[in-house]
């Protein structure tokens, strides 16, 4: 799959002079072309996306996302206000959290968010401090019965979820304390490009439904895949085929849910990674070039900016602007300014030789990108800008300022 851009060089340079690197910049037309794609995979069904605030959480995207006609999923008290904001509430909005405080189950609650439980234990916990809602979900922990991605793992060392004992005591727990909606969601995947995975999610899911169904006789009202779909990083990547996997669902769902008389049953997701990752880059400029063991080229950006290589040594693709058609006869190490060695974009990656100056623009930054951001070394997060549909550029998050990093503190008394 060829790695392209939705700008040029000279654009860059223009949209520079206004906006200094470095700074995140969102397609918005190819954001809407992609959800459109997604939702018209699952147009048989009675189907929500739930996009997931983490990954991009900045309003003119969750209001873009909304105008498609997708709700929210949130896990935080600032996510909830940023949904609520764009004028996302109800049951538009699905709150998953784990180890959550009570202010926050209240928060969402007040919105009428749909509450998705990570563990039998907060049961108790919400109804003393909260109160059981009339809808509610709880997060499924599949352990020994499923395998995990190679970014997720070994379900039974996850964290997250109820295990399947838990589902069924769990679920006539919360009816006999008056729930009286039910869903289930699931996520045992991450970053996964092959669609048979979240396909046998959906089996699972909905074979569930018939056991808890056959055993408590509650039914369930939807089912949440959870997110997880992958996206192409890589050149050699080839992007999930939404429809066919849209397909492979309905037929499950035929025979499963229709056949077994379970219908109708709402299909929901919360995918971040696959909605706008693609349509998302970070700008850079190289500003300095080292000669030593390796060669190194170092960026105005740095990994406070995009975290993924460092954390879990991701591959971003990367493009010199206005080379990309020039032999890659250079092996470089991209860097940024921190001080950590790991603070690298690209190692021993083979580029067109790179001048000072030069932009670069690094790809598939439209989630958990400017999201994962932080300040570590005093570094200040980069702007936002939007791409219009009609060609303008908008500012939607200005960057931050030494002001800003400082407005915490409180010097008079030192």
């Amino acid at each position: 799959m060829k790695k392209t851009v939705p700008f040029t060089r000279q654009e860059l340079i223009k949209i520079s002079e206004t906006y200094p690197t470095p700074f995140h910049i969102y397609d918005e037309a190819a954001i809407r072309k992609n959800i459109r794609t997604f939702l018209k995979a699952f147009e048989w069904a009675d189907f929500k996306e739930y996009y997931a605030v983490k990954a991009c959480p900045n309003p003119y995207i969750i209001k873009i996302l909304k105008e498609e006609g997708c709700g929210t999923d949130c896990s935080s008290l600032p996510e909830l206000i940023i949904s609520e904001k764009c004028g996302v509430v109800g049951e538009n909005i699905m709150f998953s959290s784990n180890e959550t405080t009570y202010d926050e189950y209240q928060a969402a609650m007040d919105l009428g968010a749909i509450i998705n439980l990570d563990d039998i234990t907060h049961i108790p916990y919400l109804e003393k401090h909260c109160g059981i809602p009339e809808v509610i979900s709880v997060r499924y922990n599949p352990g020994p019965e499923r395998t995990g991605n190679s970014i997720i793992g070994d379900p039974v060392e996850s964290k997250y979820g109820f295990t399947k004992p838990q589902i069924f005591e769990g679920f006539k727990m919360l009816k006999d304390k008056g729930a009286k909606r039910f869903g289930i969601h699931c996520f045992v995947i991450s970053n996964e490009l092959n669609r048979d995975s979240y396909v046998e999610t959906a089996v699972m899911l909905f074979k569930l439904v018939k056991e808890v169904n056959d055993s408590l006789g509650i039914k369930i009202e939807f089912v949440n895949l959870s997110g997880g779909i992958g996206i192409p990083y890589r050149p050699e990547d080839e992007p999930v085929d939404l429809m066919a996997m849209g397909r492979e669902i309905h037929n499950a769902y035929k025979q499963y849910i229709e056949k077994e008389n379970l219908a109708p049953l709402k299909i929901f997701s919360e995918s971040g990674r696959m909605v706008t990752g693609p349509y998302g880059y970070l700008v850079s400029k190289a500003i300095h070039e080292k000669h030593i063991y390796k060669e190194y080229i170092g960026l105005d950006a740095n990994m406070a900016n995009l975290m993924r290589p460092a954390l879990y040594g991701a591959y971003h693709h990367i493009t010199v602007m206005g080379k990309e058609n020039l032999p890659h006869n250079k092996k470089y190490d991209v860097v940024g300014s921190l001080c950590e060695n790991n603070d690298k974009f690209a190692i021993d990656r083979m580029l067109p030789e790179i001048e000072i100056g030069d932009i670069i623009v690094i790809h598939d930054a439209g989630a958990h990108g400017f999201a994962m951001g932080f300040n570590y070394n005093g570094k200040l997060r980069s702007s936002e800008l939007l791409l219009k549909e009609d060609g303008n550029i908008e500012m939607i998050r200005r960057g931050e300022t030494i002001d800003d990093y400082f407005a915490t503190l409180d010097f008079s008394n030192l």
